[in-house]
């Protein structure tokens, strides 16, 4: 059996290396490994990919950053000479990224199986591009392996027949296990006092410039003299430069390159809250209990909110400083971590792909 996996932007790298680790660990099947270069940059990706353990892609579509219909296509051109060249039995796509959906299009006109790793995830809003990645992806895939119970319930809802969906958990979790022993290795360093860790990338947020300077200015008032640590994604950079925030905009703001998954692993479990609107944020500090808002009307990921630590304050600023005063006061929703977050979903992913190898029928 020959097992393809697509991996175009840092959230997919963190998907795949565990269920690459298990697959490996049961030999049941010949693994290659695509990066797309969706995110190019090394700050962005190969580094990930060291921290993470996993081996150098066996190809590297190079596509580089562009439009979604013009990186979209541009990866299912480049990707169907992989496929015709290498001719994999099944091919795993993770998440929600351009690279996922391209993937699995491609996948589907020349008939080969495809699995999709973190299905069924809804935000139930059709503006955000990822939306649209999660739903067409869901409705060609074969095998859907969901991290909740929402998502095999959205699946069923939207006519996927349930004998293609299996509940497996949480594969980011499985990474963060991984890895949390090297994040609590890390000195505090400068660190060390309380701080709020801030996180902002979407366009929503981020290319509307009044909103994004009204966030980084109550997040600044919120925080009442902590500091507030930005890792600053390459997109959100930009803008930030765009209203004239830099190192000299405040003594408590400190901006930061974008960050290796264990370096922010770490800051995530030492922060006193974590202010983003990041899908993968919401998860890991909801297994770390680490209170969590959420700058996004909706989410993807509703059990971070049901069950986690995850509290949803959108643009409403005044919910912003609500919110957070109810964690700095120590009356902040006490969360849990949701069933089958235990570190084991990509042994539970290559079981299933292992019993189903032997029936072509199937995969």
């Amino acid at each position: 059996m020959k097992i393809i996996h697509v991996m175009g932007a840092r959230p997919n790298f963190m998907k795949v290396a565990p269920v690459y680790r298990a697959i490996q660990a049961k030999g049941f099947a010949e693994q290659l490994l695509v990066h797309t270069g969706q995110h190019y940059d090394a700050g962005m990706s190969d580094v990930f990919l060291q921290q993470l353990e996993i081996p150098v892609p066996d190809f590297n579509l190079s596509v580089g950053s562009g439009t979604h219909a013009a990186q979209t296509a541009e990866i299912m051109i480049r990707f169907e000479q992989v496929l015709m060249e290498s001719r994999p039995d099944l091919v795993l796509v993770y998440g929600d990224v351009n690279s996922t959906l391209a993937a699995a299009i491609v996948c589907s006109k020349l008939h080969i199986k495809i699995g999709h790793v973190e299905a069924g995830l809804r935000a139930f809003d059709r503006t955000m591009p990822e939306e649209i990645n999660r739903v067409l992806t869901d409705q060609v895939a074969d095998l859907l392996f969901t991290p909740s119970q929402d998502g095999n319930d959205n699946l069923q809802r939207e006519g996927v027949a349930p004998e293609k969906i299996f509940l497996v958990g949480n594969v980011m979790i499985d990474t963060l296990i991984h890895l949390l022993p090297k994040a609590l290795a890390l000195p505090s360093g400068k660190h060390s006092d309380p701080y709020v860790l801030l996180t902002l990338h979407r366009p929503s947020n981020v290319d509307n410039l009044t909103v994004l300077r009204e966030m980084l200015e109550t997040t600044l008032d919120v925080s009442g003299g902590m500091n507030v640590v930005f890792p600053v994604h390459p997109r959100t950079r930009k803008r930030l430069n765009d209203i004239g925030v830099n190192t000299e905009f405040s003594s408590h703001l400190e901006l930061l390159e974008p960050v290796p998954y264990i370096e922010f692993l770490a800051l995530q479990h030492a922060a006193q809250v974590v202010l983003t609107d990041s899908g993968g944020v919401q998860e890991e500090t909801t297994f770390l209990g680490v209170p969590c808002l959420t700058l996004r009307e909706n989410t993807e990921r509703p059990v971070t909110v049901s069950c986690g630590t995850n509290t949803l304050v959108g643009t409403d600023m005044q919910k912003l400083r609500s919110e957070f005063s109810k964690i700095k006061s120590g009356s902040a929703r006490k969360g849990s971590i949701p069933p089958l977050w235990d570190g084991k979903t990509g042994e539970r992913i290559a079981d299933i792909l292992k019993s189903l190898s032997s029936n072509t029928t199937c995969v």
